[in-house]
């Protein structure tokens, strides 16, 4: 009998990358369409530059490096999305650029492509224009187009925010183009799961945690409100649903994902009460993306037939 060796995958399925791109682009027009809304049309355009900035860049690194066009997949379209979701309005359009080229060339392509990278792609760069341009980051506009502090600025003092929690849930208030509405994500978040792109271990891992943490160590006498507006404001539904999910930087163990979720929600809270920023989903995840190997080292099941410690059985 002859046998085909071949290299892997030796099975395929209906899950092309493609087709995963698409269903996450699906699942963000919610909180885009919230974002266009609350914020007026500027939304569109910032989001519209970014991913025409991430899909243009990469396509000029394949031509410039002579590899394999990329672009087809989707992930490009996907990156200049969720940057673009967690940035304000009122962005410079040159620092949107400037964060795409550092997503596309230095975060992904540099690293190996699709699924080499170590770190969220968008995140990165949400980070790197954070440090270059902090002041533009942090210039948010309220619903009637006057700059106003976001929720989370409110309970740094520590106090609780001057909108109510079912304002903070549909998005009536300031903040990133695509973090507002914690409705929109959290129905974004049901159809990436009915279509079986994410698992539930990692959202619900790392809003429990979050949720628990704020619960106990609550800094005003409302502790169940102080624990609603903990997780309804700033990027931590984005975050935990869109970007910690992300499958090149996350577990891929069961036990793994749970462990990435819990780690992702603790630096978070630790961040938001004791950093230097209100918002601490951004450092929280891109901290956990260096130690996903290690979580995979440590919860990887037994082989068959192996003892522990690596010896044959």
């Amino acid at each position: 009998m002859k046998l085909t060796v071949a290299s892997s995958p030796h099975i395929r399925g209906d899950f092309k990358s493609s087709r995963i791109m698409f269903d996450v682009l699906l699942a963000l027009l919610p909180a885009l369409a919230v974002g266009i809304w609350m914020h007026g049309i500027r939304s569109l355009v910032v989001t519209l530059v970014s991913i025409a900035s991430c899909v243009l860049l990469e396509w000029l690194y394949s031509v410039a490096t002579r590899t394999r066009n990329t672009v087809v997949d989707g992930s490009a379209l996907v990156t200049g999305m969720l940057l673009a979701m967690t940035l304000p309005a009122t962005v410079p359009y040159w620092l949107v650029v400037i964060g795409a080229a550092f997503a596309i060339i230095f975060v992904k392509a540099l690293c190996g492509g699709l699924g080499q990278n170590i770190f969220n792609p968008a995140l990165s760069a949400r980070g790197f224009m954070m440090l270059i341009a902090p002041a533009c980051m942090v210039h948010f506009e309220g619903v009637d187009g006057v700059t106003a502090a976001t929720p989370l600025h409110h309970m740094v003092m520590p106090a609780l925010p001057e909108e109510s929690i079912l304002d903070m849930f549909i998005g009536n208030c300031p903040g990133s183009i695509g973090e507002i509405s914690a409705l929109a994500l959290l129905l974004g978040g049901a159809y990436l799961v009915y279509r079986k792109v994410i698992s539930v271990r990692i959202p619900l891992a790392y809003l429990g945690s979050v949720a628990v943490l704020t619960l106990v160590f609550h800094k005003t006498d409302a502790a169940i409100d102080w624990m609603l507006y903990s997780l309804f404001s700033g990027g931590l539904m984005l975050g935990a649903i869109f970007m910690a999910t992300d499958y090149a930087t996350s577990p891929v163990t069961a036990k793994g994902q749970i462990l990435y979720g819990i780690g992702c929600g603790i630096l978070t809270v630790v961040f938001r009460y004791f950093g230097l920023f209100p918002e601490g989903v951004t450092y929280a995840i891109l901290l956990m993306n260096a130690l996903v190997w290690i979580i995979d080292r440590h919860t990887a099941p037994r082989r068959f037939g192996v003892k522990k410690g690596g010896d044959q059985a």
